[in-house]
């Protein structure tokens, strides 16, 4: 390995997704989506300055673990019970009718479903299951409906949504291997579960003894994430679970401590600095156009299509059965539909399995583009045209505090990123 060439591809990878960022937040888009971009400006697919390497694989499999280990530090335990049977039936259908239509989407374009390729299209509905809570709590933010009944149960949902496919992801990816059987699957996953819960349990007082004694101090996020990697080590090595998954639980163990928003804050210094641009940038780097053709722009259509309109039908369908009205229902449907970083890191994971084509990845780079921009200004739409009744914006107090650790943490990301 060229350590020269290791500097330079680094230098403009945070240059560029630096200045794609900015553009994109100009234009009231997600930084993430610029940083995709520009991935794909820098990438073999037009310019070819900078090409993929282990180096910068290794780096963007380290910035997966800390983004789920963030994700798992934002979860609020308590409000997750509090809401949970209404969360978690909406959560359910949010991944339950986007996996069916990514599936037939998958076979209507000429994929048999008997053959070995079933796999394959199962997976490409688990990367529509998928929902980004922190583009939807940025844009329910800036709408200033965050702390709203609506609000909370889109926040809600889409974390138990985004564990519901984390979970899947992991069952389908062991699928993969001819020599793994269903019932050694499921297994290995409660086993896992089982591990994470006990050895969790007992470090979560560990690290609240440790906070305790010495509160907002260094030793903290540096202990927390050693944490992160370890559960990601023993979950794939010990267990045969998707590494993200070890990583987003060990953030999940941690949620309640004192410090929890503290070791949030690093933890995204560190992926904001450089993890997370080399990441983002890789899936771009990764993208390959030398096959797209005519079927494969009709299957993006399609995909992105299906992508948005399950997430509509299934939560908001389930959220008019839990007594919504039919406005709200339609705002947590559209709350829902947005993919994100959750959705890049479930592709990744397959197209390194094997189990997507890399010519489809450029269908999911597209959808999570086409996603992130439209979420935003169909809610702006929804809310100006429907407001929130009185009686909707009456929430209990944990709620509030719910949304205000996510609130909190947008807003820090926000001065990191000036």
């Amino acid at each position: 390995m060229d350590i020269l060439s290791v500097f330079k591809d680094i230098a403009i990878i945070l240059i560029a997704t630096k200045l794609f960022g900015l553009v994109a937040r100009k234009l009231k888009a997600p930084q993430v989506v610029g940083e995709i971009i520009a991935g794909l400006v820098i990438g073999p697919c037009l310019l070819g300055w900078v090409g993929e390497t282990d180096f910068l694989t290794a780096m963007a499999e380290i910035g997966v673990a800390l983004l789920m280990f963030s994700a798992g530090l934002g979860t609020d335990l308590k409000e997750l019970v509090k809401t949970g049977p209404m969360a978690f039936l909406i959560a359910v259908a949010g991944v339950v009718v986007p996996l069916g239509g990514g599936a037939l989407v998958y076979y209507a374009f000429g994929f048999d479903p008997i053959s070995n390729q079933m796999l394959e299209s199962v997976f490409m509905g688990t990367v529509l299951a998928a929902t980004s809570v922190s583009i939807t709590v940025q844009a329910l933010n800036e709408l200033g409906h965050l702390k709203g009944k609506v609000g909370t149960t889109i926040l809600s949902a889409a974390i138990i949504d985004d564990i519901i496919g984390i979970i899947l992801l992991t069952v389908v990816i062991g699928f993969k291997d001819p020599n793994q059987s269903p019932l050694r699957i499921g297994i290995q996953t409660i086993l896992f579960f089982v591990f994470a819960f006990i050895c969790g349990f007992a470090l979560y007082f560990l690290f609240k003894w440790l906070d305790k004694r010495n509160p907002h101090t260094r030793r903290i996020p540096i202990f927390s994430l050693a944490l992160c990697f370890a559960f990601a080590y023993c979950a794939e090595e010990f267990f045969g679970i998707a590494d993200i998954t070890g990583a987003y639980v060990a953030g999940i163990v941690l949620c309640n401590i004192q410090d929890s928003n503290y070791i949030e804050r690093k933890m995204d210094i560190n992926s904001y600095m450089i993890f997370g641009p080399i990441f983002f940038a890789s899936i771009g780097l990764q993208t390959s156009f030398n096959d797209f053709n005519m079927s494969i722009l009709w299957f993006t259509i399609a995909l992105v299509a299906v992508a948005l309109i399950t997430k509509i039908i299934g939560c908001g369908g389930v959220a008019r059965i839990c007594r919504f009205s039919t406005t709200d229902s339609l705002k947590i449907g559209v709350g829902m539909m947005n993919r994100g970083e959750v959705a890049l890191i479930v592709a990744q994971k397959g197209m390194i399995a094997g189990l997507l084509n890399p010519s489809m990845f450029s269908a999911i780079i597209v959808l999570i583009i086409v996603s992130s921009i439209a979420t935003p200004i169909v809610l702006k739409f929804l809310y100006s045209k429907f407001p929130d009744k009185e009686s909707d914006k009456e929430i209990s107090e944990t709620s509030k505090k719910f949304a205000d650790k996510h609130i909190e943490a947008v807003e820090a990301r926000k001065g990191q990123q000036q």
